[in-house]
């Protein structure tokens, strides 16, 4: 209950919005443990919405909900770990708290251990083509765009244009405009589609 509190102060609902009001029954929940009242009382510290912003009070409460399996929470503890922000840069950490959400289905921890991948030094680029390939079956438009990407140069799958045409019209569909420049570079070329 004070967790929907909450979330009925912080959207309006049924009370007058209040990001105040929100954090104050957010935190009673959190400090009882709930999962979902720390990734939200964590979420306000980000955005310093109800109270200042402080990147190491949205880790702290971001910690706790990802140590009980929240993925969201794990997500947004793995980007404070790859930017350096509320905590030391470590890139070995967030490819950890990324692998916990990503193997729970999140399409952006998939797509970000596939970027993890992709740019790593010795790690196999079927790897990064592995985690693209899950984010973007989700509808991820930017997984799509990097596994189009990957067939086009043929980095960790065969090159195939007919494949590479596939990924970039959906993301292309999606409104990404790199997609839609190599989509319309595959076309004017006549790479997997006629010219």
């Amino acid at each position: 209950p004070q967790y929907t509190l909450g979330n009925m102060y912080a959207f309006g609902d049924g009370v007058p919005q209040d990001d105040a009001g929100a954090v104050r029954w957010y935190r009673l929940a959190a400090e009882q443990g709930e999962a979902l009242a720390q990734y939200n009382l964590g979420v306000t510290y980000d955005t310093g919405r109800g109270v200042p912003e402080d990147d190491a009070e949205a880790v702290r409460w971001w910690r706790l909900a990802a140590e009980q399996g929240y993925a969201r929470a794990q997500v947004n503890l793995a980007l404070m770990y790859d930017n350096g922000e509320g905590v030391a840069q470590d890139d070995a950490e967030a490819v950890r708290w990324y692998r916990l959400a990503a193997d729970q289905g999140d399409a952006l921890a998939q797509f970000n251990l596939g970027v993890s991948y992709d740019t790593g030094e010795g790690v196999p680029d079927a790897e990064a083509v592995r985690w693209y390939r899950l984010a973007a079956e989700q509808g991820y438009a930017r997984a799509q765009f990097n596994l189009a990407l990957m067939y086009d140069t043929g980095e960790g799958v065969p090159q195939d244009d007919a494949e590479a045409v596939r990924w970039y019209r959906l993301a292309a569909e999606q409104g990404d405009a790199s997609a839609q420049y190599n989509l319309g570079n595959m076309y004017a070329n006549g790479e997997g589609v006629p010219e």
